[in-house]
């Protein structure tokens, strides 16, 4: 059974930066494909980021494309995001996900998550 646990999040202001990490136990990491989600109260969990398992394909949201970093490391276990130039719009509860999925931005492609971690920006 895979395991996810993000750390990272926390209070930032505009402008600031964040990075969020996503420890990986429980199977064989480098067969995942690995996404980042974020989700705000009475809103469906968006996609945010992902990243194939060899690392070679990366995806992102429109909204979060030329701020954010996604990156892994197989030796780690770990996925991470680098989050820069924050709005208070990026205020959410960010979400590790893994799948053994090619639709690296498709919600239901991934089949485990993490518990989250808190992500607030102040304006």
């Amino acid at each position: 059974q895979v395991q996810l646990v993000e750390s990272g999040g926390g209070l930032v202001q505009a402008g600031g930066s964040l990075k969020l990490s996503c420890a990986f136990s429980g199977r064989t990491f480098n067969m995942y494909t690995m996404g980042w989600f974020r989700q705000t109260p009475g809103k469906e969990r968006e996609f945010v980021a992902g990243i194939t398992w060899g690392g070679i394909s990366t995806e992102y949201s429109n909204s979060v494309k030329g701020r954010f970093t996604i990156s892994r490391d197989n030796a780690k276990n770990m996925v991470y995001l680098r989050m820069n130039s924050l709005k208070s719009e990026d205020t959410a509860a960010y979400y590790c996900a893994a799948g053994t999925t090619v639709d690296i931005s498709q919600r239901n492609a991934y089949d485990y998550w993490g518990q989250g971690t808190q992500v607030t920006v102040s304006s």
